[in-house]
């Protein structure tokens, strides 16, 4: 469930960002220390050492800094400590008294818009800044995909830069798109001291660079242009996504920070690298600061997610060809048992492949079938067949726009160039692409609100990073939560111990060690026949050609559907859709009578379908198991209180039949008799919005304009008579 917003009464700050005491204030009922559970609280998210709690009497002062000997004391307003003194102390528990470096107090960049660091993000600067301070040049940030990364590593770099404590940086990232979105977004207010490194040219000119770091590397010394720079030109290297291979002894990447090694080196990533074959913290050290994903969903920052795991028959049974028999192309099968492992990789079911985008297909015309998409496939081949199969499922609305499904793949150009526009929120297409691994990182897919697996994930760095792209959280587009839907067991990773917990060093290389890990960049020279290079890496390749055999016609079933979510208690619970909305409801209304009053006092109805939206609960998905002709009140009320559901219809007529209509005259009756007949066929939202009264048969009666001020006399009265007519139809 997505987590409420919290809120400090005051935040005591020693410059802009530069957070210093919470401060908690009650009224003269409470004790004076009656906020200080809360001023605790806040002060451990936002990093600080001093609390204060307040009831307009005096104040509790809690010091973790001890400075005289006590943790806690009151104190009046005049013993206040002053904004110097709280600094004095704060530099004297930070351990920043004998830094090597003067503390960056730089502000932060802010624009006419007022964004400003959320305090999670002002953590990870202000912790940057003061290990910096104290001479440490080897920094890991660990942040969630979805929780601003480049935009923290750029007011790291504007407080630096500005303050002339680092004066030539690098930022490095190992794809295309990850360069230019940061170039023309949240790096833009460098504006003419930034350039992008492209071409393999060097203008020495400036002082902040972007480089996608294939474009300084090579594996012939008069490529590697990056030793066109001294090697003590930047004094300030950011390394993004740096899970990649930075950290490992024989990447290109290490190659260039042991280049600048006098550079301060900062990497960040959402999914640190610790493998035999690589450790991000052996090379960057221990993160200064880590900011997950669960805590971004609890904060209310990241979109929740739930889970529906799809299980088929052959995936769990397997499937053995007869023998010596062929496939579609007259190759003769393997005689052997072919399992899920196999699926998609060595032989294809052919009903296999319908099945699946028929369900993701049902799936979306359940709930929205414009909800940007994502399928990730085994490989190129397979997104193509999955890209086939959706087409001939969606036909009416690929006619409408071919692009409502489309392949985004190395290999497709057309495919490349549609997806600055899957990503952007205002363009409505593509809506549906497949893919194997383009997608799988530094695409910020932020109003995604489904993520289809069909596909095998061993690596839990390649799990978080394909989770990633669906939790943005865009509310504005109305994207309060997504969807994983598994058909390959992949999200069993969930119950993995190391899903989301804190990065901890499990391997620490030898000098001896030569780790090649498995993100790692390939050399152009030495791909296998199948791989297609994709800014550097490889697209589709499995070190050799393999041959799948094709097979039509043999079925395919769905043995198992389920809901997996994450309870409060962080616990994975997996129930039917229906037990989980019964959950859900009860945790929003304790009893049918507290649901019946909040319907009774919500002027707009629609509002309490919206509000379940945001929790993750399409109302929509239930008409399927408890029937199409039921409004949002009959739903709720039967699925979470166990009450005999009425029809939309049954409603209606039941209104008619109590002679409701009598006060008003002829044409206002047919008119509100009009309205129940859209209520009966197309439920309550019709029914509030005034739009209502330009469809037929409503429109035949009348103007809107006629139907409001000569049949109803004004506005109010119309609006008046609308909302009887829904008490009326809830009436019993």
């Amino acid at each position: 469930m997505k987590g409420k917003s919290q809120f400090a009464d005051y935040i005591l700050y020693h410059k802009q960002g530069m957070p210093l005491a919470i401060v908690e204030a009650k009224d003269s009922l409470h004790p004076v220390g009656g906020g200080m559970g809360q001023a605790l609280a806040y002060a451990q998210l936002v990093d600080v050492p001093f609390a204060f709690s307040s009831n307009g009497k005096g104040f509790l002062f809690h010091d973790k800094t001890m400075t005289d000997g006590v943790l806690e004391r009151e104190i009046g307003l005049d013993d206040f400590p002053s904004p110097d003194e709280l600094w004095r102390r704060y530099v004297r528990f930070k351990d920043l008294e004998n830094a090597q470096l003067p503390v960056v107090t730089q502000p932060y960049y802010a624009d006419a818009s007022g964004k400003s660091p959320r305090y999670y993000q002002s953590n990870a600067i202000n912790r940057t800044v003061e290990a910096i301070a104290k001479g440490q040049n080897r920094i890991l940030l660990v942040m969630a995909t979805g929780t601003g990364k480049t935009y923290t590593a750029f007011q790291i770099i504007w407080r630096l830069w500005k303050a002339k404590a680092k004066k030539r940086i690098l930022f490095l990232a190992d794809r295309n798109i990850l360069v230019d979105q940061a170039k023309q977004n949240d790096f833009k207010p460098f504006g003419g001291a930034m350039t992008k490194i492209t071409n393999r040219e060097i203008d020495k000119a400036y002082e902040i660079y972007l480089s996608l770091y294939q474009a300084v590397t090579g594996n012939e010394e008069d490529r590697n242009i990056y030793r066109q720079f001294s090697p003590d030109f930047f004094d300030l290297v950011v390394v993004d996504e740096c899970h990649r291979g930075s950290a490992a002894e024989d990447s290109a990447w290490r190659e260039i920070l042991e280049y600048f090694s006098s550079a301060t080196q900062i990497g960040l990533t959402a999914t640190p690298k610790e493998t035999k074959g690589v450790s991000n913290i052996d090379y960057f050290g221990e993160p200064v600061y880590t900011y997950s994903l669960r805590q971004g969903i609890a904060d209310g920052f990241l979109a929740p997610y739930k889970v529906v795991r799809i299980d088929l028959d052959k995936d769990l049974d397997g499937y053995q060809p007869d023998p010596g028999q062929r496939d579609r192309y007259d190759v003769e099968i393997e005689d052997r048992l072919y399992n899920q492992r196999d699926f998609d990789r060595k032989l294809v079911l052919d009903e296999r492949t319908k099945l699946v985008a028929r369900k993701v297909t049902a799936f979306l015309r359940e709930t929205d079938p414009f909800s940007k998409t994502i399928i990730f496939c085994e490989d190129i081949e397979h997104a193509e067949r999955m890209r086939q199969a959706l087409v001939n499922e969606n036909a009416d609305l690929v006619l409408q726009d071919s692009r409502y499904v489309m392949r985004i793949t190395g290999d497709s150009r057309e495919g490349k160039a549609e997806l600055d526009n899957f990503i952007d929120p205002a363009r409505p297409y593509p809506v549906i692409v497949t893919t194997s691994k383009l997608m799988t990182t530094g695409v910020d897919a932020q109003t995604c609100k489904l993520i289809v697996l069909d596909r095998r994930i061993g690596s839990m760095t390649e799990f978080k990073q394909i989770i990633g792209r669906g939790s943005r959280l865009r509310e504005e587009y109305g994207k309060y939560f997504f969807t994983i839907m598994d058909f390959k067991r992949a999200t069993a990773l969930f119950a993995d111990p190391d899903f989301d917990g804190d990065p901890v060093q499990i391997y620490q290389p030898d000098e001896d060690d030569s780790p090649v890990p498995p993100d790692q960049p390939f050399d152009p020279d030495n791909l296998p026949d199948d791989a297609v290079i994709v800014d550097g890496f490889v697209e589709g390749g499995r070190g050799e050609k393999q041959q799948k055999f094709y097979v039509d016609g043999v079925p395919v079933t769905i043995v198992a559907e389920r809901v997996e979510y994450y309870d409060e208690n962080g616990k994975l619970v997996t129930e039917s859709f229906k037990m989980y909305a019964r959950k859900t409801f009860r945790k929003r209304y304790e009893s049918l009578d507290d649901f019946l009053q909040h319907w009774s006092t919500e002027k707009r109805k629609s509002a309490i379908s919206k509000e379940l939206d945001e929790q993750g609960l399409i109302l929509d998905g239930l008409r399927r198991e408890v029937g199409e002709e039921y409004s949002d009140f009959d739903l709720i009320c039967h699925i979470a209180f166990d009450q005999p559901p009425l029809t939309r219809r049954e409603r209606a007529n039941n209104v008619r039949k109590r002679d409701y209509f009598t006060r008003y005259g002829e044409q206002a009756q047919a008119v509100l008799n009009a309205l129940l007949d859209k209520y009966a066929d197309e439920g309550l939202i019709e029914l509030e919005s005034a739009k209502v009264l330009k469809l037929k048969p409503i429109s035949d009666l009348g103007t809107p304009v006629e139907i409001i001020n000569d049949y109803f006399g004004g506005m109010e009265v119309y609006e008046r008579a609308v909302r009887e007519l829904e008490q009326a139809l809830y009436a019993s």
